[in-house]
């Protein structure tokens, strides 16, 4: 039986900074990362391609949270004691350099991840914290005052147990047996799969739109990419992951509009599009795109209008006017599954957060047990966010933990 003062369950960016936080805090404390796998941070080293968006330039607590459409309010508290500005702050510290790029994410300026991977390893390495790797938690339970940890390998105890292990379902399993309530999982953040004639063949095509869901109050606006099976992109993502779980309840089978020229609608867009048959008659419609909008895409939007290819704007009926302005406002498309976001699965769901003291990231149901990063009922879109909330829970699970 070995012994510890803090055992940190899973070896990610939440156990990792938690863990590191906790020895900066309080260096007299005997401290071990249990990861199940060979490899620590294996998240950390595909997101964002490879470079790891550590966060977001967000800067307003408030703002920051309309991020999250799970933990939005419970968010707010801590992110006024550890957010985006801190988050820099922490990784200055540490010789780790942080560049904005111009949608607001944040990498190193080292452009890799192993720059984060080795500031991590370093910083455990200096703090002698224990990296213990290829040590699946079997059962943890309550003796006396201690947690008693069992492992594949090992039985370990400790006076604070810290479970970071994001979606893992035997974690969750274990946290259910000790009486937290687990909201089911179900995928947040993915790509819309799409077989329409509107797309086809425009692979890596990109164009700022306005998406929803009819009938749902879902919607979302942002860059907009075609893929070869559908739809992706900021837009696509954030209504992913604003309707995880009404979609995952209509089984990925659904409609959406999407307006290419977002700021018109169909009424409008019809004055504009007159103005264009009045003015440029004799310019074939198919020649020269209109709203910015790009040329494959525009050719595909018009063939969907019943333009032929050869005709001018002098000869477009009304009906066709029409017709166009509705393909370009308020188009149609058939959902019929989704793909995953590259290498990062996401999940809505985990630990309720109504069993959560947000002053700490403490269980209300255990005083010694803390819960920090995706295990908790907490998502955000796209952007750095999900790494932002780990920090953050991280950092204010290891105060309270090093201030005992």
């Amino acid at each position: 039986m070995t012994h510890y003062d803090v055992l940190i369950v899973g070896g990610g960016a939440a156990g990792f900074f938690t863990a590191i936080n906790i020895a900066d805090f309080n260096p007299e404390l005997k401290i071990a990362i249990l990861e199940r796998g060979k490899n620590v941070l294996s998240k950390v080293k595909i997101s964002g391609g490879g470079r790891c968006n550590v966060t977001h330039a967000e800067f307003m607590p408030k703002e920051l949270t309309q991020n999250y459409p799970r933990g939005q309010k419970e968010l707010l508290g801590p992110f006024h004691s550890f957010m985006t500005g801190d988050t820099i702050g922490w990784f200055a510290d540490r010789n780790v350099e942080l560049k904005t790029e111009d949608d607001g994410r944040m990498f190193p300026v080292s452009n890799t991840s192993e720059t984060i991977i080795d500031c991590f390893l370093s910083e455990t390495k200096r703090l002698n914290i224990d990296i213990l790797t290829g040590y699946p938690v079997n059962a943890i339970e309550k003796v006396d005052n201690a947690w008693g940890v069992k492992t594949t390998k090992t039985n370990f105890t400790c006076e604070k147990l810290v479970i970071a292990t994001g979606s893992n379902p035997k974690m969750w399993n274990i946290l259910e047996n000790l009486g937290h309530h687990l909201i089911n999982a179900v995928p947040s953040l993915f790509t819309f799969n799409i077989k329409d004639s509107r797309i086809e063949g425009l692979a890596g095509i990109a164009n700022f739109a306005e998406v929803k869901i009819p009938n749902s109050g879902l919607e979302s606006e942002g860059p907009l990419l075609i893929t070869h099976w559908g739809l992706s992109g900021p837009g696509i993502l954030k209504l992913s992951a604003w309707g995880a779980r009404e979609l995952n309840e209509c089984d990925y089978q659904f409609p959406i509009l999407v307006n290419w020229v977002p700021g018109f609608n169909s009424d409008s867009i019809m004055e504009d599009l007159m103005k264009i048959k009045n003015n440029s008659g004799k310019q074939k419609v198919f020649k020269y795109p209109q709203f910015e909008l790009p040329k494959r895409l525009w050719i595909k939007i018009c063939s969907a209008s019943e333009i032929p290819e050869e005709e001018v704007w002098a000869n477009i009926s009304k009906k066709q006017l029409e017709s166009l302005a509705i393909q370009l406002t308020n188009a149609e498309f058939q959902v019929n599954g989704k793909s995953t976001f590259k290498e990062e699965f996401v999940t809505a769901g985990g630990v309720d957060l109504k069993e959560i003291d947000f002053k700490t990231f403490r269980s209300k149901k255990h005083p010694s047990l803390y819960l920090v990063g995706e295990v908790l009922n907490i998502d955000a879109i796209t952007g750095g966010f999900n790494f932002q909330n780990a920090w953050t829970g991280g950092y204010m699970a290891a105060k309270a933990i090093a201030e005992g």
